[in-house]
């Protein structure tokens, strides 16, 4: 399980399958970004300056990109601005404030069918234009946890999956001595990110789309399949300029 996490699903490996795939799909972003006039206001919601900087996007006068998360962070370029804010509801932005609304694997996470669609609407409604990922729930291996069909194992059975092999904050390095020392008797001390209480709730904060769920949040969208080994690992709703 390690080595299939640090060959497929380690964004931050140029040499896995996630960091290709998402280097892949800024490429399509850049290609369709530049349909548009300048200056630009972007909207990256769950959006980190790590994430611009890996994907090696330039820095530009005519664009501005405002980063929204739960909490807002230290950038140092003034080509962004980093807020604290809920993607659920958008109500600090003015309708159309946004020539472009991006966003990257983000509306898995926000809660259920209603909170998935409210962050929808925002996004139609804050936005010109949109550009928004996220994982098929129909994909053999969940991207999250890497663990094939895992999205289909009762509730119990993915915290148990994440409490003993993931370590959830903790990491590949974490996982390893965790198991090292179980192998030789000893005791693990895990951290507060790595509790059982923890676990249940990064399952609970997961709920994955089909891709005819996620095309109805976004009525009149173009939909793209990404696609691993001929099957659809992921959907991309976009607006033509």
């Amino acid at each position: 399980m390690l080595f299939l996490r640090s060959l497929f699903f380690d964004p931050y490996n140029k040499n896995s399958m996630a960091w290709r795939s998402r280097a892949k799909r800024f490429a399509l972003f850049r290609q369709w970004l530049s349909q548009f006039p300048r200056p630009l206001k972007i909207l990256d919601l769950g959006g980190t300056l790590t994430f611009w900087s890996t994907m090696d996007f330039e820095q530009s006068d005519d664009i501005h990109i405002v980063l929204l998360n739960l909490e807002a962070t230290p950038v140092d370029s003034s080509m962004f601005t980093s807020l604290a804010g809920d993607a659920t509801d958008l109500s600090q932005f003015k309708d159309g404030e946004f020539d472009i609304v991006f966003s990257n694997s983000v509306i898995e996470h926000v809660g259920d069918d209603q909170a998935q669609q409210r962050m929808a609407d925002e996004i139609r409604r804050v936005g010109k234009a949109y550009f928004v990922q996220t994982p098929n729930l129909y994909f053999p291996i969940e991207s999250h946890s890497c663990i094939p069909l895992y999205q289909f194992m009762p509730m119990w059975l993915q915290a148990g999956l994440l409490y003993y092999f993931d370590l959830t904050g903790g990491g590949i390095r974490r996982t390893i001595q965790a198991w090292k020392a179980r192998l030789t008797f000893r005791r693990f001390e895990r951290l507060p990110c790595e509790s059982w209480e923890r676990c249940v709730s990064r399952v609970k904060s997961l709920r994955l789309l089909s891709g005819r769920k996620f095309h109805r949040m976004f009525p009149g969208s173009r939909m793209y399949h990404e696609k691993c080994l001929g099957l659809t690992k992921s959907f991309i709703l976009y607006t033509n300029p």
